[in-house]
């Protein structure tokens, strides 16, 4: 935090999230208006990607991406100065959700905001981000809601039909639903974009519902 004090435009960033700060958390509805940070902004841009690494140092290392140990402050909180920046920071995005599902908490220790609200700011910044329709379906779909979870993967693969990540979760939640044949070609899909986890495949073979693709 302190190498980052010592650059101009990151002591005026810590002012401003001091002074929320100060001010007390948002009620639980809020989720706060999207205030473009410097650096900060698209974390798909390529020229709003230019500052990333000047957050990433800081804020998102590996050990806070892992969620062993906070590199500011708490992981919670330093997750949450990387999304200030960067919304729809995919990986980042991905720890928060894993932080709070580990510790049964939507709003981590240092967080902001709830997960949900970080996935609410993600998609105003940028409604056609599939990857993040993709994770808060995942993370949705973890927390046992299962339409709302089939919402944001269906529209994640409408926007991406190549995210192997969104078909292999809408195959998980087709199993828990016990559409077999959905299951399968969703998780055919997945396989086919060359996703790595056999998770699915293993459930839907013990159960008699898989087979294996015909090869061309």
């Amino acid at each position: 935090m302190t190498s980052i004090r010592n650059a101009a435009r990151g002591a005026a960033i810590l002012l401003c999230l001091a002074a929320a700060d100060a001010a007390g958390a948002p009620p639980a509805r809020d989720c706060g208006q999207l205030i473009r940070r410097e650096p900060g902004g698209d974390y798909t841009d390529p020229t709003d990607r230019q500052g990333l690494p000047l957050v990433e140092q800081f804020h998102f290392t590996a050990d806070v991406e892992r969620l062993v140990r906070g590199a500011s402050d708490t992981i919670g909180a330093d997750l949450g100065y990387t999304l200030e920046h960067y919304p729809n920071h995919h990986r980042a995005l991905a720890a928060m959700a894993r932080l709070a599902l580990r510790g049964k908490n939507s709003r981590p220790l240092g967080a902001r905001y709830t997960v949900e609200c970080y996935f609410d700011r993600a998609l105003r910044l940028k409604p056609d981000d599939a990857k993040v329709h993709a994770l808060f379906g995942g993370y949705l779909l973890a927390l046992g809601q299962e339409p709302a979870a089939l919402e944001q993967l269906r529209e994640a693969a409408r926007i991406e039909p190549e995210n192997a990540t969104a078909q292999y979760n809408l195959g998980l939640l087709h199993l828990k639903q016990k559409d077999y044949a959905a299951a399968r070609a969703s998780a055919e899909r997945a396989y086919a974009l060359g996703f790595p986890l056999l998770g699915l495949k293993n459930k839907l073979s013990a159960l008699g519902h898989w087979r294996e693709p015909a090869r061309p």
